[in-house]
């Protein structure tokens, strides 16, 4: 699954690096613990400026709250949806179809477990670029409410020792089928599959992250995993 991540690119890089449109730059400011119902950046089609095509970004719920829905209590069990069968769930799939996003990150964090209890490890691209991940989004005009999930996969061999799930992460060369409605069924689901054997650094950090209130930068400083279960 994908519970908590981080996000420490300034704005510059995330303009640059997804091609967005943007008349001001927003007050972005690093998140180093980042959490189900925390509001999310995400990034949905482009539209037309002067010297090309930007993508759009916006602002939304993480738990995905279906158009139905009466409540927003339902967000808290749809933070994640699942590659393998979210074209065909009723509470997904008409996002899958017409409302697929990108999800800026730095990294993930990932639970272990030990004898000594949970232990987390950050997982964050190796050249330390941004971290895309797939996403859906919603609109629930009755509740007035903006909404997202993460997608995720079964986990690939480096993430596989810690845990069995990951959220599905998209290379820049993805983006553009992703985010258009016209692409393929096996377009889409292509795009699903493993990320990157070599591409992922992943480290042991301080147990601190697990409080979601602890929204520091040491939260993703690596630790010497023996004196941390010392």
């Amino acid at each position: 699954m994908c519970g908590r991540f981080f996000r420490d690119v300034s704005w510059a890089t995330l303009r640059e690096w997804y091609n967005l449109f943007a008349e001001t730059a927003p007050n972005l400011q690093p998140q180093f613990n980042i959490a189900p119902t925390h509001d999310l950046m995400i990034i949905g089609n482009a539209r037309v400026q002067g010297d090309g095509t930007r993508r759009e970004f916006r602002w939304a719920h993480w738990g995905l709250i279906p158009p139905w829905a009466k409540d927003a209590s339902l967000a808290a069990r749809m933070i994640n949806a699942r590659s393998e069968t979210v074209a065909e769930k009723p509470a997904y799939r008409a996002a899958y179809k017409r409302r697929r996003c990108l999800i800026p990150a730095s990294g993930f964090f990932e639970w272990h477990t030990t004898d000594q209890g949970k232990q987390p490890y950050v997982v964050r691209p190796s050249g330390g670029e941004p971290m895309t991940f797939a996403g859906l989004w919603e609109e629930n005009e009755e509740l007035g409410v903006r909404s997202c999930t993460i997608l995720t996969r079964a986990a690939n061999d480096t993430l596989k020792p810690i845990h069995h799930r990951m959220p599905v992460v998209l290379h820049p060369d993805q983006f553009e089928v992703w985010l258009n409605h016209d692409a393929s069924k096996e377009a889409v689901q292509a795009l699903l599959g493993p990320y990157g054997y070599d591409d992922l650094s992943v480290y042991p950090v301080n147990r601190a992250v697990g409080n979601v209130r602890h929204d520091d930068p040491e939260n993703i400083v690596s630790i010497n995993q023996d004196d941390e279960e010392g």
